[in-house]
């Protein structure tokens, strides 16, 4: 069994640092197709950019001293930590997510394969097949009338692998376009020359005796899943005769058919193949070697005899016969379909099969099989029948375990119970060795001529090996079990895309399913194969999960079986009863941040790479169709005009918050100025009276010493005294006064002081009436200012949802306000100037991860009906359908549910709450 292989550099979690395999220890690779032959080096499955390396191994104080560097985001001043975090994921998750769904410009064919995937299609197995059969022949029919007219052989114009490699050798450029995928440059792939098949065998015939598991001979490509899936497929007569549908083998045309993403595709190729070795006269070592052995009349010839000749001298896969040529021809197509040979590099056995047959495969673990017993009964038993299988030895790293070659795929070719022994007959698609050595090996001591006689055996290395069930399960942890369907079978299919968010939930988007009867039903779903496009998968890997409820239930009826290595689709078998159910689906999405993105690729290889990227954009356009981006835009335009008003009002709010306390701040702004100016006037006031007290207390000092003298020195009877005419009344005016003696002095505490004028301003209300705002206008670029907001926009739902008219309150969610609003109300908003256009990492590259996915259902002998729902037909009771049962919050969650009629306790309020309930409590308090 081989899984795809991740590249050796390190992959790099959100937030972390990129940490080189000689700093920390190494994290073990996933399984990959086949051990790597000497000289050769594990290539991944998705191929990382080649203009995106890594810059080789990076100490711990380097990652310190550059992480020192980064500039920090500053929060703002007097912000609630739950404002910090909400604003932390609002920069994490791009605000406008989605994927390119069309690559190529003015790409005609993919607008007409959206045309044709808006409704669900509904067909029988047998009727998809028939359709995709009727053109392939129709496709040879046509290329073959017209090369007998022009007399010509056909050459495929696009997959013509002898063009691309003449460009190749002669160094016209440094890459292979039918070898190499749209973003690698490949050196263990090295054919050496190309030829027709004609110039390769003698006596050339496409079959011979039928095609056999015995035939199939692995090349030098790392498919041996692939090969493992052909040997299975040979175990059932007629399967790969199913797959090649018509040929003209003078003319040098063929046609097959292959089964992606739930529809059948056919695909046309040439005969010419590629071979080891090159020839005589373009070989310089070899050829030198060859002339030094005497006695050759006719080197050249021998030469081609030798070493381009027959079935040995291909490169790639090859039959056993040596004038066969099925397999490589076959290998040949499904390579040109998937783009080139390198996008087969790994895989699984059950992935081919499907793509062979069109059935579902499910994947098994040996650990997890219930009763083995039933297995063995019920599926094991059927192999060739109704099921197919294929297994491997996942664990190790590319050894052998008792001969049985690690992380390698074989196929099952038959089970026997013979006189109560549970024998299974596997093969190895290399053709040699990889044979189990333990018990009923070839040559152990469990065969005796009866057994041999019994089973058809013959000891040889020939990779054929019988094991016992119970070694089976205990050596080979993974089954891929594929289900054929008959015509009896129907399949209807609905694609669409979703929005994948970093949180592991079940999505708002949902599958409705209708069952008209009763009866066995298998429900697969699946994402798009990104094999076909290779290079351009972007920074995303999803894992499906999925969950179906009946229409009128709140328990689950079934959940999907998990996949552990096999992503592309997932599935479920039984028997439900007439209908409606709804299938919920959750996919785990996981990002690769150093891998290119789309874009970047379509960038860097439109000018150097423009065939191989009409090529593989084309396959991308045509499989994105299926995800009816075009709908979903226009579902999005018309959500977004739904909450317009919406994200009006609430940002009216917060500008009507702003002004208001703008309004506040200018009266007190105001009402400090006046103060100010009536405290000045006041001390120059209170300066004046005390100046002026103390002259006239000077003054009325000095009168009286002159009275005081005239007085001693007056004659007997002394002078008649007169009234002062300079004394002060009480009213501070001179004038006369009854009593000559009484010298009255101005008092500080009697000065009477006009009140200083205050400045008015209109005081506003709640709903601030003497705010006249407008709708945005065109002068104003369409951007929402404080003069467009209108009076409609500020009637609040409730009390709770007004602004404040309390100076000490604050706007619940922070906002940005324009550079001249902050200014002028004086507004701090805590970040640094020097920093306000520094992005940090989620923002520059946000969390942008879209699906398309698609639900197949097959029923037998009737016609289900798939329609697609999105978040706004749900239910209020999903939500509490959203857990699993064994989910550990399921049970908190109904407890949150359940009204508590005991009272709580701080205690228990500050050990048991969220942060949800945190901030309601600060609300009420």
């Amino acid at each position: 069994m081989s899984a795809p292989r991740y590249p050796i550099v390190e992959r790099t979690i959100r937030g972390e640092h990129p940490i080189h395999t000689s700093v920390l220890t190494q994290r073990a690779l996933p399984p990959s197709s086949r051990p790597p032959s000497p000289g050769r080096t594990p290539l991944p499955s998705r191929p990382a950019s080649p203009t995106i390396q890594p810059t080789g191994p990076t100490s711990i104080t380097q990652i310190a001293h550059s992480s020192s560097k980064r500039p920090k985001r500053r929060a703002p001043k007097n912000q609630h930590a739950q404002v910090a975090i909400d604003q932390f994921w609002a920069r994490f998750t791009a605000p406008t997510p989605g994927k390119p769904f069309t690559l190529l410009p003015d790409n005609a064919h993919a607008a007409r394969a959206h045309s044709a995937t808006q409704l669900p299609s509904s067909k029988t197995a047998l009727a998809s097949y028939s359709e995709a059969r009727a053109a392939c022949a129709a496709k040879v029919r046509k290329i073959v009338r017209e090369c007998r007219r022009l007399n010509i052989k056909y050459r495929d114009p696009h997959f013509d692998i002898e063009d691309d490699f003449r460009k190749w050798m002669g160094k016209e450029r440094a890459y292979s376009d039918c070898l190499m995928g749209l973003n690698e440059i490949r050196e263990d792939l090295r054919p050496a020359s190309v030829k027709r098949v004609e110039d390769i065998f003698e006596e050339p015939c496409f079959f011979i005796d039928g095609a056999t598991a015995n035939d199939v001979r692995q090349g030098k490509e790392g498919d041996c899943w692939f090969m493992s899936a052909l040997c299975t497929l040979s175990n059932k007569e007629g399967l790969i005769q199913r797959v090649c549908v018509e040929r003209d083998e003078q003319v040098g045309v063929y046609g097959f058919v292959f089964h992606r993403d739930g529809e059948w595709m056919s695909e046309v190729i040439d005969d010419k193949l590629y071979l080891i070795k090159e020839d005589f006269d373009d070989s310089t070592l070899e050829r030198n070697r060859w002339l030094e052995l005497q006695n050759r009349t006719m080197p050249a010839d021998e030469w081609k005899s030798v070493m381009q000749t027959g079935s040995r001298a291909l490169y790639f896969a090859q039959c056993e016969n040596q004038n066969e040529t099925w397999l490589p021809l076959l290998e040949k197509a499904y390579a040109k379909a998937h783009g080139d040979f390198s996008a087969l590099e790994s895989g699984f056995v059950g992935e081919g099969i499907e793509d062979l047959t069109g059935g579902v495969t499910t994947e098994l673990f040996s650990t997890d099989i219930l009763d083995k017993d039933k297995f063995w009964r019920e599926e094991l038993m059927n192999v060739n029948k109704q099921f197919l299988f294929g297994c491997g030895q996942m664990n190790g790293a590319y050894g052998s375990r008792s001969g049985i070659i690690e992380k390698h795929a074989y196929s099952i070719m038959e089970a026997r119970e013979i006189n109560g022994q549970r024998l299974v007959k596997l093969r190895n698609p290399w053709g040699s060795g990889g044979e189990w050595q333990g018990a009923w090996s070839d040559g152990s001591a469990e065969w005796t001529p009866e057994w041999m006689t019994l089973l058809d055996h013959k000891f040889g290395d020939d990779g054929v090996f019988w094991i016992a069930y119970k070694d089976l399960l205990r050596n080979y942890q993974h089954f891929d079990r594929t289900r054929l369907f008959g015509p009896e079978w129907t399949i209807t299919q609905q694609w669409t895309s979703v929005e994948v968010p970093w949180t592991v939930d079940y999505l708002d988007t949902k599958f409705k399913v209708t069952i008209p009867k009763a009866g066995p039903v298998v429900i697969v779903l699946s994402q798009l194969d990104d094999r076909y496009f290779r290079g351009l998968e972007g920074k995303y890997d999803f894992h499906l999960q999925f969950r179906l409820h009946k229409d009128d239930e709140e328990e689950y009826i079934v959940r999907s079986n998990a996949a552990y290595y096999m992503k592309r689709s997932i599935s479920t078998e039984l028997d439900l009863e007439p209908g409606i159910y709804w299938v919920l689906l959750k996919i785990t999405a996981k990002r690769y941040p150093e891998a290119a993105t789309v874009e970047d690729v379509i960038e860097k290889t439109c000018q150097f790479r423009r065939e191989k990227l009409l090529q593989v954009g084309l396959s991308y356009d045509m499989a994105h169709a299926k995800g009816n981006f075009l709908e979903l835009e226009t579902e999005k335009v018309r959500q977004a005009k739904q909450e317009r008003r919406k994200r009006r009002i609430e940002m009216a709010k917060k500008m009507h918050d702003a002004r208001t306390k703008e309004h506040k701040k200018r009266k007190l702004r105001a009402l400090k100025m006046d103060l100010k100016k009536s405290e000045k006037m006041m001390k120059k006031m209170v300066a004046e009276a005390d100046r002026r007290a103390q002259e006239e207390t000077y003054e009325a000092a000095a009168k009286l010493e002159e009275f005081k003298i005239r007085d001693t020195n007056g004659v007997e009877g002394g002078p008649v005294r007169q009234p002062r005419r300079d004394t002060l009344n009480g009213n501070g005016r001179q004038g006369r006064s009854e009593s000559p003696m009484r010298v009255p002095v101005a008092r500080r505490d009697t000065l009477t002081v006009e009140p200083p004028r205050t400045t008015s301003l209109p005081v506003t209300g709640r709903h601030a009436p003497d705010i006249r705002v407008q709708r945005a206008s065109i002068a104003s670029g369409g951007k929402l200012t404080l003069s467009d907001i209108s009076d409609d926009d500020l009637d609040w739902d409730s009390e709770l949802d007004a602004p404040s008219d309390s100076e000490d309150d604050q706007p619940t969610q922070p906002f940005r306000q324009s550079s001249a609003l902050c200014n002028s109300c004086g507004r701090d908003d805590g970040n640094d100037n020097g920093n306000d256009n520094d992005e940090d990492e989620f923002e520059k590259d946000p969390w942008n991860a879209v699906c398309v996915v698609g639900l197949r259902v097959y029923a037998e002998n009737q016609e289900v009906d798939i329609s697609v729902h999105r978040g706004e037909d749900l239910h209020e009771e999903d939500e509490q359908k959203r857990l699993d049962v064994d989910d550990a919050s399921k049970d908190a969650v109904e407890a949150m549910r359940t009204p508590m009629n005991s009272p709580i306790t701080p205690q228990v309020r500050n050990r048991g709450f969220s942060g949800l309930d945190a901030l309601l409590r600060m609300a009420e308090t």
